[in-house]
Order: C-alpha cells, then structure tokens, then sequence
C-alpha cells in the first residue's frame, strides 16, 4: 500500500512500530544474514555496504507508507537556512507558455506560479549573485529527485549533498541555483500539481536566471537526479523546439545537461522478463512508490499519455513515440548498473548518439551502484562518478 498511515494517529503507531522493529529484529538479522557473501543482494558489495543498502530500501518503504521521514515543501514560504540563500521566482511570462505546453497546462488547470528557490555557493563564494556574472562564468541550474512526488531542493534535502558536491569540480561554476518546484499528489492526499506543472517551473527558474539574474544560456549546466533528470530533459526538450521563433523571448537552450540516474520512461515499454526494472530487485527504487508517482504526475492524462509524450517518457520504446534530440546540449549520464532504471537509460543514451554523435554524449556506469547513489557519501562509486563529471566539465568549449 502506498501512503496508508498517511493520517494520524495511525502515523505516528506505524512509525513507532518502525523504529523499535527495525533497531531490535531487522538491523540484527541483516547484520548476520549479510555476513556470507552469498547471502548479499550483490556478492561484490561489502557487509557494510550491503548493511547501508538495506536501510535505505527500508526507509524508502516507510516514506511510501507515510510520507513522513522528508518535510513537504511550502511553496508559500522561503525555508530560513544557514547552508543556502532563499529567494522567490515568479512565474514565467504567460507568452513563454505556448503550443503543447499551454494546452496540456490548461487540460491540468495550472498556470505559472512564484515558487521559492535555493542559491548555493562554493566555499568562500556568496551563494546568491550580488551583481552580473562574470563573462564564462557557469552555474548549476538542479532540479532534485523524488519521483515528482516528495524531497525538495533546501539543504536539508537529500539532492542537496549532489549540489554541494558539484560545486567543489568546476572553478568556472561557483554557484548552484536549486527550484523548488511543485510536487504532484493524489489520494489519499489532495490532488495537485500534475504534469506539467514542474516544467512551468522550470521554465519560470530557467527565466528567472537568464533575464533577471543574467546568465548567458549556453554558461547554464542543467542537471537533474532521477526525476529531475527527466524535468531537466523536458525542460531542455522545450527550449530546443521552440528555439528562435520570431517575436517570442524564449532563451536559447542550455550549454551542458547532467543527468543522474535519470527516469526517462514512466511507461511500461522498458518492463519486460530479465530487464533491469523487474529483475534488479535489490535497487532501493520502491515499486508501490512508483506506481504513486505515476498515478499523481499523470492525472489527467494516464499511463498511455505518457508513453508516447517525449516530454515524459523520451525513452520510451513504444513505436509510436516521436522524439528526437536535434539541437541539445553536450550532456553526461551516469546510472547505476543495478539500477530498475539502467535499461530505459541505456536507451536514451543510445537515442542522443543516434541524433547527436557520441562526441556529445558521455554515459559513466558505475559498477554495481545503486538507485541515487551520488547521494550517500558511503558509497564506493561516488567519488570516482564525480570524477568522471569533473573531467566532463574541463571539456567544456
């Protein structure tokens, strides 16, 4: 069941059930059962690492029965935090909203809005801009993950680690602009903000960077973890299709893409017998969470809206999906090789080469590297995948 001690007081029984079942009966017998290499979900992780793997999957769980562990964004407020300035963006200029965007937007009955965003700075730089950027002068536009259901861009958040991690690899990036986009629900929840909603926002951040703050677009690193990767890439994907039409001030695409363990197909075309998505069961990606997440973004279009909408699922192998990747910016994909998404994004990799040439397209597969593995500082494939992003990054023209 996905969000069914969402209400007190039920919450607060699950949630200490939880925590005394977890700290006296699961704990010890993972602590022994992973004491044979057999007996871990992958033979080449290490007792500890094993022992971390199964409490992230175990939280997980508990964040689709609860929604509890993370705080819910308030787009009505700009989170006080020592790590990061908070600032708001409005929405973007009714006449950037055009074509399929402003009919799906109107079929969701959302517009843009002012949400609250996050500036983080390297040490020693102060997060928020305090006048126009420097000529070359880069900076991360981030979009967290969280399956456009939960998770958020403050410091406190997860994805929060990844961007203060990006900051220490480009001397020509020293800051990071995070959005706080708005997160879909459906029941048990109220029902709001589905697609597109996160993409007016990101339009409205993108917006805000270039013509308020002042950041040329092709100095603009968009980057995305799972479901911000795949908003990274519609945002992206509008940018490049609607690029140099006369009388409107749309700005040009971005100069580089960064997608971390991206979700590019929320159709069912990659689940097939053996596939990563079904066969990877020891990933910390919560299948009922999912299936929530799919439900809340997609209303009112459903599952077979999404299979063939590039937007959405630009991975997809569904025959009758029409995309392409003309026009995008050098990007780099790293994914974890027992990720549920290493299939899907094997293919997406495989879509920008065919469109793009192999020279704009990096893809680093971390051995035996789980779901969102950039964010845990434990984990052995993190600083050699930074790495590889720094390297990356110095090949910039």
């Amino acid at each position: 069941m996905v969000l069914e001690y969402v209400h007190q007081p039920y919450k607060g029984l699950y949630l200490g059930y939880q925590l005394l079942s977890t700290m006296f009966v699961r704990v010890p017998i993972w602590s022994l059962w992973y004491l044979l290499p057999s007996m871990r979900p992958v033979s080449t992780w290490s007792w500890m690492h094993a022992m971390l793997v199964a409490c992230v999957r175990h939280v997980m769980h508990i964040l689709s029965i609860t929604d509890s562990i993370f705080p819910t964004p308030d787009y009505n407020a700009v989170v006080p935090t020592k790590e990061a300035v908070g600032v708001w963006v409005e929405g973007a200029p009714s006449e950037l909203i055009m074509d399929e965007l402003k009919l799906w937007a109107s079929i969701s009955e959302v517009t843009p809005a002012r949400i609250p965003g996050y500036w983080y700075g390297r040490s020693g730089t102060p997060p928020k801009p305090t006048q126009s950027p420097q000529p070359g002068e880069k900076v991360f536009y981030c979009f967290h993950g969280g399956g456009y259901i939960q998770l958020s861009a403050h410091p406190k958040a997860p994805s929060a680690n990844i961007v203060r991690s990006l900051l220490k690899l480009d001397q020509s990036a020293p800051r990071a602009f995070a959005l706080e986009y708005r997160l879909s629900s459906t029941h048990p929840l109220p029902k709001r903000y589905p697609f597109p909603t996160a993409l007016l926002d990101a339009v409205s951040g993108y917006y805000y960077l270039v013509e308020e703050i002042g950041y040329k677009p092709s100095d603009i690193i968009l980057t995305g973890d799972s479901a911000g990767g795949n908003l990274a890439l519609a945002l992206c994907r509008y940018l490049v299709e609607h690029k140099g039409l006369p009388g409107i001030k749309i700005p040009a695409p971005p100069g580089g893409l960064l997608l971390l363990s991206p979700w590019v197909d929320f159709s069912d075309s990659h689940d097939w017998p053996g596939s990563s998505s079904l066969a990877f069961d020891m990933d910390i990606i919560n299948s009922d969470h999912t299936a929530y997440s799919k439900a809340a973004f997609l209303d009112p279009f459903g599952l077979d809206f999404a299979m063939i909408n590039p937007y959405i699922s630009p991975a997809s192998l569904h025959p009758s999906v029409q995309v392409h990747f003309r026009g995008f910016p050098r990007t780099f994909i790293a994914v974890g090789t027992v990720e549920r998404l290493l299939d899907q994004t094997r293919t997406l990799r495989n879509k920008m080469v065919s469109d793009m040439g192999k020279e704009d397209v990096t893809i680093f597969e971390a051995h035996d590297a789980i779901h969102e593995y950039l964010v845990f500082d434990w984990h052995p494939q993190r600083l050699v995948t930074l790495n590889a992003i720094a390297t990356w990054l110095s090949e910039a023209p």
